[in-house]
């Protein structure tokens, strides 16, 4: 037990090390981080990339499927705490998406901190989402993401609903990160528990996205937005995970506003389990079935 405890001290050490030096580095070294294509690529999918406003923008599609009438396009926001590009993790998991769902995934690589703040990355993703959206028909694009990638896509959700632009038809979150702030008072017990993610670090990654004025923004901290005008949305969160706290005020919140939030947990499930579901624990594989089912019904 004593060493357990121990061990989780010190990995938390080192992770808000680790967290620190990625930040000086990219702050001196005026760093721009930017997501590459995958090493590793699944047989039956295809990736291509093109350029919108000085940005990569991936788009995953299945080989040789024909256009039907329930073709679906996600736009999925990659996790990394707004400051890491997606890993090869992420890009086998939009393949296998893909794969089992045949709808075309489109990923913003979407502009990092600390070289760029959340209205660098609200003003590429914005107008991007509205374009993709005009051109195939909202009810046929669910939004999608990972950790901050999920609270990215929950801050753009609720900023579409205040200027009444068109919905996705769903909005499925893995382990958002809804609040950079990390007040939640519930956080203190989980976090003897979480081996994945320290809280120190995180709150040095959010206040480095949120800038000079962002902090208390809704765009960084979409917990405070317009709980009312959330329909459709789906978390998936672990037991271990500090983020579960905020998942579930959340969703306290739409409750009492008629807010539409639905959450799936999983019991000793960690931060992001699902984006590493090929392995053998059954809480990865079941949140990973329970993922293309909920895509298959939008």
């Amino acid at each position: 037990m004593k060493e357990t405890i121990i061990l989780r001290i010190l990995v938390g050490i080192m992770a808000l090390c680790l967290c620190i030096l990625a930040l000086t580095i990219a702050y001196f070294f005026n760093t721009d981080i930017q997501t590459k294509e995958p090493r590793q690529i699944i047989e039956e999918c295809e990736i291509h990339t093109y350029t919108y406003m000085e940005r990569n923008v991936f788009t995953v599609t299945k080989k040789n499927v024909e256009e039907s009438d329930n073709q679906k396009f996600i736009v999925y926001f990659h996790g990394g705490s707004y400051v890491a590009e997606a890993t090869q993790n992420h890009w086998t998991f939009l393949e296998d998406i893909v794969k089992d769902t045949g709808y075309t995934v489109i990923m913003p690589d979407y502009p990092l901190t600390p070289k760029y703040h959340y209205q660098d990355v609200y003003n590429m993703v914005e107008p991007l989402y509205k374009e993709i959206a005009e051109t195939v028909g909202s009810e046929n694009v669910i939004l999608m993401g990972d950790s901050a990638g999920g609270g990215l896509a929950l801050g753009l959700y609720e900023k579409m609903a205040e200027e009444m632009e068109a919905l996705p038809v769903k909005t499925i979150l893995i382990s958002p990160w809804l609040d950079v702030r990390l007040e939640n008072e519930d956080i203190q017990e989980i976090e003897k528990r979480d081996t994945v993610l320290n809280k120190e670090a995180l709150r040095l990654a959010g206040i480095a996205y949120a800038g000079n004025d962002g902090i208390n923004s809704y765009l960084v901290n979409p917990i405070d937005g317009d709980i009312s005008t959330l329909q459709n949305i789906k978390i998936f969160i672990g037991t271990e995970d500090i983020l579960n706290p905020d998942c579930h005020l959340l969703k306290e919140k739409a409750d009492s506003v008629n807010g539409d939030v639905e959450i799936k947990e999983y019991k000793n499930a960690k931060h992001i389990w699902i984006i590493d579901y090929n392995s053998e624990e059954e809480v990865s594989k079941q949140a990973y079935n329970d993922v293309i089912k909920e895509l298959k019904d939008s």
